[in-house]
């Protein structure tokens, strides 16, 4: 965006800086998407397991309704009020069930039996046998 093309059109400098990271974030999109284009989307499937698999198919419809929603702002349409919104909802609710899924698996397992004998040795208290036979003679020897 040089001031020498008579391409360009005028717009108030203040707003430079958020169309110079504008046409920098839609760079980064681009080269995604031709990262994601190189790779047929069986081979990429085959690469991951179903959970991995659920991700990037929410991500990319994820990125997809959010590019309509870019979309209906620039054409001055309120996407607040589209159809869009509420598909976006949807998809914002998967995505978080499929991270208390990830969330899950990654979670600690708890082994029962140690945990119980754990507790049971933290928690130890003498017997009444023991502390009875510790206190009295033992039986068949008669102190005279």
């Amino acid at each position: 965006m040089s001031e020498d093309d008579p391409n360009t059109e005028e717009y108030p400098t203040e707003i430079h800086d958020y169309l110079a990271a504008f046409e920098k974030s839609l760079a980064s999109v681009d080269e995604m998407l031709k990262i994601m284009m190189s790779v047929s989307r069986s081979e990429l499937l085959q690469k991951l397991d179903p959970l991995e698999q659920a991700k990037l198919d929410l991500v990319s419809v994820y990125t997809l309704n959010s590019m309509f929603w870019v979309y209906l702002a620039t054409q001055g349409i309120n996407p607040k009020e589209h159809p869009v919104k509420q598909e976006l909802e949807r998809i914002r609710t998967y995505m978080n069930k499929v991270k208390e899924i990830a969330d899950k698996k990654k979670a600690s397992k708890l082994n029962k039996g140690a945990a119980s004998r754990f507790v049971r040795n933290a928690l130890w208290e003498p017997n009444a046998e023991n502390e009875h036979t510790s206190k009295t003679p033992a039986k068949g020897k008669k102190r005279k």
